[in-house]
C-alpha cells in the first residue's frame, strides 16, 4: 500500500500543477489510478479523485482571485447549476454508457485544438463586451453541461471550461482559468457529496494526494501568474492534444 501510495502522490503533485494552469489534471490522475488501483470499481476511482481535485483546485481559485477581478454576477449563477449538474452526472454514473459520449467529445476536441492553434489572438485577447443577460444565459447552459460531464466522467472537466469562459463570453485565458476554477470546485463537491455518501472514496489514498495536489497547484498557479495568457494558450493546445489522445485510446485502442 506503500509504494501504491507513494506513486498516486507522486501523479497528484503533477495533476496538482496541470490544473492549476488551465486545468485538465485528471486526464493524469484518473488513468493512473485505474492502472494503480485496479481491484477498486471505477466509481469508487472517479470518488476518490474528487478529493485531491477539490484542494488543489481551490487553493488555486483563491490565487487567483487576488490577482484576477471576475465578473461574479455571473459566475456565481454558473457556479450553482453546475453544482446541480455535476450531482446529476455522478447519480448517472452507473446508468449512462460513457462510450456513447466519447466519440462526440473527440471530435469537439479536434475541432477546438484546430482552432486555438490556427487563431493565434484565441484567448489572449482583452474581454468582449457581452451584455449581462446573453452571458447569464449561456453560462447556465455551459456550466449545467460540463458540470453534468464532470459527475459523469470528469476528466479535462478544467479544459472544457477554460474553453467555454474563452469561446462564449469572450474571456482570455487568465481570467478563463480563473473563472473555471471556481466552477470546478462546485462540481467537485458535489460528486464528494454523492461518491461520500455511497462510500465510493478511498479516504488513506484520497488525503495524501491531496496535500501533493496543493503543492502541485500552487507552483502551477504561481507560473501562470507569471507567464500570463501566451504561456497558457501553449500549455493549453498541449492539454488539448494530451486529451484528444486519451479519448481516442479509450475509443479505438483500448480493448486490442
Amino acid at each position: 500500500m506503500l509504494q501504491e501510495t507513494i506513486l498516486l502522490c507522486l501523479v497528484s503533485l503533477c495533476a496538482g500543477f496541470i490544473d492549476a494552469i488551465v486545468g485538465g489534471g485528471g486526464l493524469l490522475q484518473t488513468p493512473a489510478m485505474l492502472i494503480i488501483l485496479p481491484q477498486y470499481p471505477v466509481a469508487t476511482i472517479f470518488g476518490t479523485t474528487k478529493i485531491p481535485s477539490i484542494s488543489g483546485t481551490a487553493l488555486a481559485a483563491y490565487k487567483y482571485s487576488r490577482n484576477v477581478t471576475l465578473a461574479y454576477e455571473v459566475l456565481l449563477p454558473v457556479i450553482v447549476v453546475a453544482f446541480f449538474g455535476s450531482l446529476l452526472g455522478a447519480y448517472c454514473v452507473s446508468m449512462i454508457d460513457s462510450a456513447v459520449i466519447k466519440p462526440v467529445i473527440l471530435v469537439i476536441l479536434i475541432a477546438v485544438g484546430l482552432y486555438t492553434f490556427t487563431k493565434k489572438d484565441f484567448g489572449l485577447q482583452q474581454h468582449k463586451v457581452i451584455s449581462y443577460i446573453k452571458a447569464l444565459s449561456t453560462g447556465l447552459t455551459f456550466g449545467f453541461v460540463i458540470g453534468f460531464y464532470d459527475g459523469l466522467i470528469g476528466p479535462g472537466t478544467g479544459t472544457f471550461l477554460v474553453l467555454a469562459f474563452i469561446s462564449l463570453l469572450g474571456s482570455d485565458f487568465i481570467h478563463a482559468s480563473a473563472s473555471a476554477k471556481y466552477v470546478n470546485v462546485a462540481t467537485n463537491i458535489a460528486a464528494i457529496i454523492y461518491f461520500g455518501s455511497t462510500g465510493h472514496i478511498i479516504y488513506e489514498f484520497a488525503i495524501p494526494m491531496a496535500a501533493f495536489n496543493l503543492l502541485g497547484s500552487y507552483l502551477g498557479t504561481k507560473l501562470a501568474l507569471l507567464k500570463g495568457n501566451k504561456f497558457i494558450r501553449i500549455f493549453f493546445l498541449i492539454i488539448i492534444a494530451g486529451t484528444i489522445l486519451r479519448f481516442a485510446w479509450d475509443i479505438f485502442l483500448k480493448d486490442l
